[in-house]
Protein backbone atom coordinates (compact mmCIF):
# COMPACT_ATOMS: atom_id res chain seq x y z
CA UNK A 1 0.00 0.00 0.00
CA UNK A 2 0.89 3.20 -0.98
CA UNK A 3 1.31 6.18 2.12
CA UNK A 4 0.72 9.65 2.09
CA UNK A 5 -0.31 12.76 4.41
CA UNK A 6 -3.81 13.77 2.68
CA UNK A 7 -5.48 17.53 2.74
CA UNK A 8 -6.60 17.40 6.17
CA UNK A 9 -3.55 16.72 7.54
CA UNK A 10 -4.12 12.79 8.38
CA UNK A 11 -2.15 9.88 7.47
CA UNK A 12 -3.44 7.33 4.72
CA UNK A 13 -3.06 4.18 2.90
CA UNK A 14 -4.25 3.49 0.39
CA UNK A 15 -4.25 1.68 -3.06
CA UNK A 16 -5.01 3.87 -6.59
CA UNK A 17 -6.84 2.68 -9.14
CA UNK A 18 -8.57 -0.16 -7.04
CA UNK A 19 -11.69 -0.65 -5.19
CA UNK A 20 -10.65 -3.37 -2.72
CA UNK A 21 -13.12 -6.01 -1.14
CA UNK A 22 -12.33 -6.64 2.72
CA UNK A 23 -10.84 -9.78 1.53
CA UNK A 24 -8.59 -7.74 -0.82
CA UNK A 25 -7.68 -5.07 1.54
CA UNK A 26 -6.18 -7.63 4.18
CA UNK A 27 -3.62 -9.34 1.76
CA UNK A 28 -2.63 -5.71 0.52
CA UNK A 29 -2.28 -4.45 4.39
CA UNK A 30 -0.54 -7.27 5.62
CA UNK A 31 2.79 -5.46 6.16
CA UNK A 32 1.51 -2.27 8.08
CA UNK A 33 2.09 -1.57 11.96
CA UNK A 34 -0.26 -3.59 13.86
CA UNK A 35 -2.23 -0.55 15.27
CA UNK A 36 -3.10 0.48 11.54
CA UNK A 37 -4.95 -2.44 11.18
CA UNK A 38 -5.84 -3.69 14.32
CA UNK A 39 -9.96 -3.43 13.44
CA UNK A 40 -9.37 -4.85 10.00
CA UNK A 41 -7.95 -8.25 11.50
CA UNK A 42 -10.61 -8.88 13.80
CA UNK A 43 -12.21 -12.34 13.63
CA UNK A 44 -15.40 -13.31 15.47
CA UNK A 45 -17.84 -10.92 14.20
CA UNK A 46 -21.19 -11.93 14.21
CA UNK A 47 -23.55 -12.38 10.96
CA UNK A 48 -24.61 -9.00 9.68
CA UNK A 49 -26.51 -8.23 6.27
CA UNK A 50 -24.75 -7.30 3.26
CA UNK A 51 -27.20 -5.17 0.79
CA UNK A 52 -27.19 -3.54 -2.28
CA UNK A 53 -27.68 0.39 -1.77
CA UNK A 54 -29.06 2.07 -4.88
CA UNK A 55 -28.34 5.81 -3.78
CA UNK A 56 -29.50 8.72 -5.70
CA UNK A 57 -28.22 11.83 -3.34
CA UNK A 58 -25.25 13.11 -2.10
CA UNK A 59 -23.85 15.12 0.60
CA UNK A 60 -21.64 17.79 1.35
CA UNK A 61 -20.57 18.76 5.24
CA UNK A 62 -19.18 21.74 5.91
CA UNK A 63 -18.39 24.24 8.77
CA UNK A 64 -18.95 28.15 9.02
CA UNK A 65 -16.11 29.33 6.96
CA UNK A 66 -16.89 26.63 4.41
CA UNK A 67 -20.70 27.76 4.41
CA UNK A 68 -19.65 31.49 3.77
CA UNK A 69 -17.22 30.26 1.36
CA UNK A 70 -20.03 28.52 -0.55
CA UNK A 71 -22.85 31.37 -0.39
CA UNK A 72 -20.55 33.97 -2.17
CA UNK A 73 -19.26 31.77 -4.89
CA UNK A 74 -22.85 30.44 -5.33
CA UNK A 75 -21.17 27.12 -4.94
CA UNK A 76 -18.63 24.71 -4.85
CA UNK A 77 -14.66 25.41 -5.01
CA UNK A 78 -12.14 24.23 -3.21
CA UNK A 79 -10.10 27.57 -2.41
CA UNK A 80 -6.22 28.24 -0.84
CA UNK A 81 -4.63 25.12 -2.45
CA UNK A 82 -1.99 25.49 -5.07
CA UNK A 83 -2.35 23.31 -7.75
CA UNK A 84 -3.39 22.62 -11.53
CA UNK A 85 -6.45 20.85 -10.22
CA UNK A 86 -8.76 20.37 -7.56
CA UNK A 87 -11.29 17.67 -5.79
CA UNK A 88 -14.91 18.74 -4.90
CA UNK A 89 -15.36 15.85 -2.04
CA UNK A 90 -19.14 14.51 -1.97
CA UNK A 91 -20.55 11.32 0.33
CA UNK A 92 -22.86 8.83 -0.27
CA UNK A 93 -26.46 10.04 1.21
CA UNK A 94 -28.33 6.89 2.04
CA UNK A 95 -32.22 7.73 2.85
CA UNK A 96 -35.06 5.91 4.56
CA UNK A 97 -36.37 4.87 1.66
CA UNK A 98 -32.87 3.74 0.36
CA UNK A 99 -32.68 1.09 3.43
CA UNK A 100 -36.28 -0.35 2.67
CA UNK A 101 -35.81 -0.89 -0.93
CA UNK A 102 -32.09 -2.28 0.00
CA UNK A 103 -33.81 -4.70 2.41
CA UNK A 104 -36.12 -5.40 0.15
CA UNK A 105 -33.59 -6.79 -2.46
CA UNK A 106 -31.98 -8.59 -0.24
CA UNK A 107 -34.57 -10.54 0.81
CA UNK A 108 -35.23 -11.76 -2.43
CA UNK A 109 -32.08 -12.32 -2.69
CA UNK A 110 -31.69 -14.76 0.15
CA UNK A 111 -35.66 -16.37 0.24
CA UNK A 112 -36.42 -15.93 -4.01
CA UNK A 113 -39.39 -18.37 -3.08
CA UNK A 114 -41.23 -16.26 0.07
CA UNK A 115 -44.63 -16.02 -0.23
CA UNK A 116 -46.45 -12.48 0.25
CA UNK A 117 -47.57 -13.82 3.73
CA UNK A 118 -44.01 -14.69 4.77
CA UNK A 119 -43.23 -11.58 3.06
CA UNK A 120 -45.95 -9.42 5.12
CA UNK A 121 -44.36 -10.98 8.19
CA UNK A 122 -41.34 -10.11 7.99
CA UNK A 123 -40.24 -7.04 10.52
CA UNK A 124 -37.67 -4.60 9.39
CA UNK A 125 -33.98 -4.99 10.17
CA UNK A 126 -31.48 -3.31 7.93
CA UNK A 127 -31.97 0.05 9.71
CA UNK A 128 -30.36 -1.83 13.06
CA UNK A 129 -27.47 -2.55 11.24
CA UNK A 130 -26.57 0.75 9.62
CA UNK A 131 -24.87 2.18 12.44
CA UNK A 132 -21.54 3.36 10.93
CA UNK A 133 -21.08 7.55 10.91
CA UNK A 134 -21.58 6.75 6.92
CA UNK A 135 -25.25 6.11 7.89
CA UNK A 136 -25.55 8.89 10.76
CA UNK A 137 -27.59 12.07 10.92
CA UNK A 138 -24.75 14.00 12.42
CA UNK A 139 -21.55 15.14 10.69
CA UNK A 140 -17.81 14.99 11.28
CA UNK A 141 -17.07 17.37 9.22
CA UNK A 142 -18.42 20.87 10.27
CA UNK A 143 -22.56 21.38 11.34
CA UNK A 144 -23.77 22.30 8.04
CA UNK A 145 -24.96 19.84 4.79
CA UNK A 146 -25.45 20.46 1.35
CA UNK A 147 -27.61 17.66 -0.04
CA UNK A 148 -28.18 17.19 -4.08
CA UNK A 149 -29.91 14.96 -6.08
CA UNK A 150 -27.21 13.38 -8.06
CA UNK A 151 -29.36 13.45 -11.80
CA UNK A 152 -28.86 17.30 -10.65
CA UNK A 153 -24.66 17.72 -9.62
CA UNK A 154 -23.66 15.78 -12.37
CA UNK A 155 -26.04 17.67 -14.80
CA UNK A 156 -24.50 21.25 -13.42
CA UNK A 157 -21.09 19.47 -13.52
CA UNK A 158 -21.41 18.39 -17.38
CA UNK A 159 -22.99 21.89 -18.18
CA UNK A 160 -20.43 23.94 -16.26
CA UNK A 161 -16.97 21.35 -16.45
CA UNK A 162 -17.54 19.74 -19.31
CA UNK A 163 -18.89 21.47 -22.04
CA UNK A 164 -22.08 19.60 -21.95
CA UNK A 165 -20.53 16.45 -22.29
CA UNK A 166 -21.34 13.49 -19.60
CA UNK A 167 -18.55 13.62 -16.96
CA UNK A 168 -16.38 10.29 -16.68
CA UNK A 169 -16.14 8.35 -13.45
CA UNK A 170 -13.02 6.04 -12.23
CA UNK A 171 -12.21 3.93 -9.62
CA UNK A 172 -10.07 6.57 -8.25
CA UNK A 173 -8.32 4.79 -4.87
CA UNK A 174 -9.31 2.62 -1.43
CA UNK A 175 -7.98 4.42 1.58
CA UNK A 176 -7.57 2.44 4.71
CA UNK A 177 -7.26 4.59 8.05
CA UNK A 178 -7.81 2.58 11.30
CA UNK A 179 -11.17 1.63 11.41
CA UNK A 180 -12.32 3.73 8.05
CA UNK A 181 -12.37 2.34 4.88
CA UNK A 182 -13.07 4.74 2.22
CA UNK A 183 -13.86 3.80 -1.88
CA UNK A 184 -13.44 6.58 -3.69
CA UNK A 185 -14.45 7.33 -7.23
CA UNK A 186 -12.77 10.16 -9.14
CA UNK A 187 -15.51 12.09 -11.24
CA UNK A 188 -14.06 14.18 -14.40
CA UNK A 189 -14.50 16.06 -17.62
CA UNK A 190 -13.75 14.12 -20.64
CA UNK A 191 -10.90 17.02 -21.34
CA UNK A 192 -9.15 15.22 -19.26
CA UNK A 193 -9.43 11.80 -20.39
CA UNK A 194 -5.55 11.30 -20.87
CA UNK A 195 -4.54 13.10 -17.63
CA UNK A 196 -6.66 10.15 -15.32
CA UNK A 197 -6.01 7.39 -18.21
CA UNK A 198 -4.27 5.60 -15.38
CA UNK A 199 -7.30 4.84 -13.26
CA UNK A 200 -10.22 2.35 -14.55
CA UNK A 201 -13.38 3.18 -15.41
CA UNK A 202 -16.47 2.82 -13.05
CA UNK A 203 -18.78 0.63 -14.81
CA UNK A 204 -21.75 -1.66 -13.84
CA UNK A 205 -19.81 -4.76 -12.05
CA UNK A 206 -22.13 -6.70 -10.40
CA UNK A 207 -19.52 -7.96 -8.26
CA UNK A 208 -17.53 -4.39 -7.32
CA UNK A 209 -17.74 -2.47 -4.19
CA UNK A 210 -19.14 0.63 -6.16
CA UNK A 211 -20.69 0.96 -9.36
CA UNK A 212 -23.11 3.38 -11.82
CA UNK A 213 -26.02 2.70 -13.30
CA UNK A 214 -28.70 4.60 -14.16
CA UNK A 215 -28.19 8.09 -12.96
CA UNK A 216 -27.73 6.52 -9.30
CA UNK A 217 -24.86 4.86 -6.87
CA UNK A 218 -24.76 1.42 -6.56
CA UNK A 219 -23.14 0.76 -3.55
CA UNK A 220 -22.39 -2.51 -1.68
CA UNK A 221 -20.92 -2.37 1.34
CA UNK A 222 -19.27 -5.05 3.51
CA UNK A 223 -19.14 -3.42 6.92
CA UNK A 224 -21.96 -1.19 7.82
CA UNK A 225 -22.10 -1.29 11.51
CA UNK A 226 -18.29 0.07 12.77
CA UNK A 227 -19.97 -1.33 16.53
CA UNK A 228 -21.89 -4.39 16.32
CA UNK A 229 -25.00 -4.37 18.61
CA UNK A 230 -26.82 -7.33 16.69
CA UNK A 231 -26.10 -9.85 14.65
CA UNK A 232 -28.29 -11.56 11.99
CA UNK A 233 -29.79 -14.70 13.08
CA UNK A 234 -31.65 -16.98 9.19
CA UNK A 235 -34.92 -17.98 10.04
CA UNK A 236 -34.62 -20.68 6.71
CA UNK A 237 -37.58 -22.58 7.64
CA UNK A 238 -40.02 -19.59 8.10
CA UNK A 239 -38.20 -17.81 4.91
CA UNK A 240 -37.43 -14.56 7.17
CA UNK A 241 -34.68 -12.81 8.75
CA UNK A 242 -34.06 -11.82 13.03
CA UNK A 243 -32.15 -10.12 15.25
CA UNK A 244 -30.17 -10.83 18.54
CA UNK A 245 -29.42 -7.74 20.55
CA UNK A 246 -25.67 -8.04 21.51
CA UNK A 247 -24.51 -6.38 24.94
CA UNK A 248 -21.37 -6.18 27.03
CA UNK A 249 -18.77 -7.83 25.37
CA UNK A 250 -20.25 -9.04 22.57
CA UNK A 251 -20.51 -6.37 21.03
CA UNK A 252 -16.94 -6.04 18.87
CA UNK A 253 -15.91 -3.21 16.65
CA UNK A 254 -15.10 -3.48 13.36
CA UNK A 255 -13.83 -0.95 10.33
CA UNK A 256 -17.01 0.45 8.50
CA UNK A 257 -16.52 1.53 5.34
CA UNK A 258 -18.01 4.19 2.71
CA UNK A 259 -17.93 5.61 -0.90
CA UNK A 260 -16.56 9.19 -1.44
CA UNK A 261 -17.30 11.03 -4.48
CA UNK A 262 -14.47 13.50 -6.06
CA UNK A 263 -15.83 15.64 -8.62
CA UNK A 264 -12.74 17.24 -10.36
CA UNK A 265 -12.31 20.84 -10.61
CA UNK A 266 -9.92 23.29 -12.52
CA UNK A 267 -7.82 25.92 -10.44
CA UNK A 268 -10.55 28.73 -9.27
CA UNK A 269 -13.26 26.89 -11.13
CA UNK A 270 -16.82 26.51 -9.36
CA UNK A 271 -19.74 24.43 -9.30
CA UNK A 272 -22.04 26.91 -9.16
CA UNK A 273 -25.93 26.78 -8.10
CA UNK A 274 -28.77 29.49 -7.37
CA UNK A 275 -28.46 31.11 -4.08
CA UNK A 276 -32.18 29.95 -3.22
CA UNK A 277 -31.34 26.25 -4.59
CA UNK A 278 -29.31 26.82 -2.02
CA UNK A 279 -30.55 27.23 0.55
CA UNK A 280 -33.25 24.76 0.13
CA UNK A 281 -30.49 21.86 -0.09
CA UNK A 282 -28.95 23.02 3.43
CA UNK A 283 -29.27 21.07 6.64
CA UNK A 284 -27.81 21.43 10.31
CA UNK A 285 -25.81 18.57 11.66
CA UNK A 286 -24.47 17.47 15.13
CA UNK A 287 -21.19 16.64 15.92
CA UNK A 288 -21.04 13.01 15.28
CA UNK A 289 -18.21 10.51 16.52
CA UNK A 290 -14.63 10.06 15.27
CA UNK A 291 -14.61 14.07 13.70
CA UNK A 292 -12.14 14.72 11.58
CA UNK A 293 -11.99 18.02 11.70
CA UNK A 294 -11.21 20.90 14.95
CA UNK A 295 -14.25 20.89 17.92
CA UNK A 296 -14.36 24.95 17.29
CA UNK A 297 -15.51 23.77 13.87
CA UNK A 298 -19.10 22.91 14.77
CA UNK A 299 -21.46 25.21 15.93
CA UNK A 300 -24.85 24.41 18.00
CA UNK A 301 -28.31 25.04 16.61
CA UNK A 302 -29.10 28.73 17.88
CA UNK A 303 -25.54 29.87 16.24
CA UNK A 304 -26.11 27.83 12.99
CA UNK A 305 -29.60 29.19 12.84
CA UNK A 306 -28.28 32.86 13.02
CA UNK A 307 -25.13 32.46 10.61
CA UNK A 308 -27.67 30.91 7.77
CA UNK A 309 -30.07 33.34 8.65
CA UNK A 310 -27.61 36.16 7.91
CA UNK A 311 -26.36 34.93 4.83
CA UNK A 312 -29.76 34.21 3.52
CA UNK A 313 -31.52 36.87 4.63
CA UNK A 314 -34.45 36.92 1.89
CA UNK A 315 -35.19 33.20 2.68
CA UNK A 316 -38.39 32.10 4.79
CA UNK A 317 -37.42 28.64 5.33
CA UNK A 318 -36.57 27.69 9.03
CA UNK A 319 -32.70 25.90 8.99
CA UNK A 320 -34.01 22.28 9.69
CA UNK A 321 -32.01 19.06 11.29
CA UNK A 322 -30.18 16.41 8.82
CA UNK A 323 -32.24 13.15 8.85
CA UNK A 324 -30.93 10.86 7.16
CA UNK A 325 -31.64 7.29 8.57
CA UNK A 326 -33.11 6.01 12.08
CA UNK A 327 -32.98 2.37 13.31
CA UNK A 328 -35.85 0.68 12.68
Amino acid sequence: MERQINRRGHRENFCKGEHLKLRELKEKAQDLETEKKRYLFKDHIPPYPKPEFHVTHLKHDTDGDGLYGIKESNGFCVPGREGPGKLLWWSLMVRPEDIQSAERRLLDQIYPDRTEEQAQKQQPFLGKFATSPAFMDSSRLGSYRFTFPLEELLTAYSQQLCSGAQPVMRVFKTVLYKQEVVHAVLVHSPANQERFSEYPLLTDDPNAVCAYRDGCFIWRPEAMCETHSFELVYKRDENQVDVNQLFGYGRPFYVWDNVAIALHVEEEQVLKFDAERLRENLTFCEKGPATITRPYNFHDFVIAKNLVKSLWPDSESELECSLNIHAS
